[in-house]
């Protein structure tokens, strides 16, 4: 689980590394995994109903054929977040990916809006 001190680290590098304003809108890209693409087919159009972008689904295609593929949907918002806001933020989508059966909520990643 993403803790609240994960996010005042990624909050200071992106404001001393980052090649973007991060006290504005930005584009976070969340991510959720399942080995059944059934369960994030069905979580998509609640994203939409969210008002976030689908990106896709797509699977991991494991090197090894042994080992099972996971099935990944990235969706994307452009939102203002602070520390605060951002770990309300993953904690909703945890909970989120609990309530609907997913696997795993993975995280987030951030790019300019």
């Amino acid at each position: 689980m993403i803790t609240k001190e994960e996010m005042t680290e990624l909050f200071a590098d992106m404001a001393a590394n980052a090649p973007w304003d991060s006290n504005g809108p930005l584009l976070w890209g969340y991510f959720f995994a399942d080995a059944s693409r059934d369960k994030l087919d069905a979580a998509a159009p609640l994203f939409k109903a969210k008002g976030y972008t689908v990106v896709g689904i797509y699977d991991s295609k494991p090197e090894n054929p042994e080992n099972a593929a996971l099935w990944w949907l990235h969706v994307e918002k452009k939102e203002k977040h602070t520390v605060d806001t951002l770990h309300a933020r993953n904690q909703e989508l945890y909970r989120f990916a609990e309530e609907n059966g997913i696997e795993t909520y993975d995280g987030m990643d951030v790019g300019p809006a």
